[in-house]
């Protein structure tokens, strides 16, 4: 496997990159299987667990209603997205400690790993949610430490073009595994029981067994490659003593560092409606009464559109400043969630997903890239958590909204998904005000 990974470094696609800079590009590779099975078919096996109709809006002893179990899971979302906020920015300042980023990284990746296997058995819709939020809390936790990770993989120049590449190669290899899973899914009655050639038991511990699998494979070379040159000198602080640490970084911000804090809060208004979108995008299907295996092959077409739509903005990185097209994203999103209020038939969702896809990883890659060059790198841990409390924060309030709503008497998926759009007018503005402000962390023009 060693000399697979090496051939393909050195290819015509992957050659521009350094051994660490692919190895960091492959995690997303890894970790994006886990966000599409996430995306697509888990909320269809939790509801297969959960949902028993008698009536209409009846439900038998122990099962839920369609309605309810869309909320419920609407609401396990913004759980895990409150976990992850408030433990991220103290893993992360943990980790920014001299060699310990990498073993807070492969820890949370096996967590990840085996919390992925073990909900493929769960046998009852509680449990189901229970492992379900364990393996989401070690997941997103990753992507906390690998995130903060590009400062040492890279150059600040190559920054907006590697950070690219990741989302760009994670959407189109998370297909892989995820087709395996689907034709899984399908031919264990998924699409229809005249198809059904094994127990759908037997489905989904291949949906869930192959996910784990490639996540955990294309995740060695990053741990093995992966060398932590930004960190502070080791100090033997206890929690309280790191919780004051994080308070006064707060108010470093607030204070003295305009540039960060408009950045966060603008961050924090747009990317309540990518990470609304991204993790209700079946739940949004469902609940307009949508052909679940069309949703399931839009949102595949969508890793494609999301996969080339990254390597644009990965070229046009090289010929423009960040902030530019950040706002362009932005503006992509804000007609995407006006569109959302029309939304009624399959066609119409494939038109939104399209339209989701070309920036998608755009937005999310180049931000992050962004926050890497206005941050001290020494502290990326710590910083990066921050940034996953306005991350998750956002993604919190908008996922809670559309459970909201969909508890509500005559709720209205459109209206939820539409009225998003106002966060990404605001988002818009704050940024310009952030990009306006000067730097006190680094010299580079961004």
């Amino acid at each position: 496997m060693k000399g697979l990974f090496n051939w393909l470094n050195k290819t015509k696609v992957f050659r521009d990159l350094s051994p660490q800079e692919f190895a960091w590009v492959l995690y997303d590779v890894g970790n994006s299987a886990y966000t599409m099975l996430a995306c697509s078919l888990i909320p269809i096996w939790f509801k297969a667990l959960a949902v028993k109709e008698i009536a209409e809006d009846v439900a038998a002893e122990g099962f839920l209603t369609q309605k309810a179990a869309t909320g419920t899971y609407s609401l396990t979302i913004a759980i895990v997205t409150v976990i992850i906020a408030l433990l991220g920015p103290v893993l992360g300042a943990f980790a920014d400690r001299k060699d310990m980023k990498k073993i807070f990284f492969t820890t949370t990746v096996a967590i990840g790993v085996i919390g992925c296997l073990l909900n493929s058995v769960a046998w009852s819709w509680i449990l189901f949610l229970v492992i379900y939020v364990i393996t989401k809390v070690s997941y997103q936790a990753s992507l906390t430490f690998y995130d903060s990770m590009l400062n040492d993989v890279t150059t600040e120049e190559r920054m907006d073009q590697v950070s690219s590449y990741g989302y760009a190669w994670g959407y189109i290899g998370s297909c892989i595994p995820f087709l395996v899973a689907l034709v899984a899914y399908i031919l264990s009655g998924g699409l229809s029981e005249n198809l059904m050639l094994f127990p759908p038991l037997v489905g989904k511990i291949i949906g869930f067994g192959i996910t784990a699998a490639w996540w955990m494979l294309v995740t060695i070379p990053l741990i093995k490659n992966y060398k932590q040159s930004n960190y502070v000198e080791a100090e033997h602080h206890s929690v309280g003593e790191t919780f004051k640490g994080i308070l006064n970084t707060f108010k470093r911000i607030a204070i003295h560092d305009k540039k960060v804090l408009f950045f966060l809060i603008a961050f924090f208004l747009y990317i309540d409606g990518v990470g609304t979108i991204i993790d209700n995008c079946i739940n949004i299907g469902t609940a307009l009464g949508l052909n679940t295996v069309g949703q399931v092959v839009f949102l595949l077409a969508t890793q494609v559109v999301a996969w080339v739509g990254s390597l644009v903005f990965a070229s046009l990185s090289k010929k423009f400043k960040t902030v530019p097209l950040i706002l362009i994203c932005i503006a992509g999103y804000f007609c995407v969630c006006l569109y959302a209020l029309t939304l009624k038939t399959l066609l119409d969702f494939g038109i939104l997903a399209f339209g989701v896809g070309c920036f998608q990883g755009s937005i999310q890659s180049l931000s992050r890239s962004y926050y890497s060059k206005i941050i001290p790198p020494e502290n990326s841990g710590e910083y990066f958590g921050i940034y996953d409390i306005f991350s998750k924060g956002a993604s919190f309030l908008g996922s809670a909204l559309i459970s909201v709503v969909m508890f509500i008497p005559g709720g209205n998926i459109n209206i939820a998904v539409g009225s998003l759009a106002i966060f990404f007018a605001l988002g818009f503005v704050f940024l310009i005000i952030s990009s306006k402000q000067k730097s006190i962390n680094r010299d580079a023009a961004v």
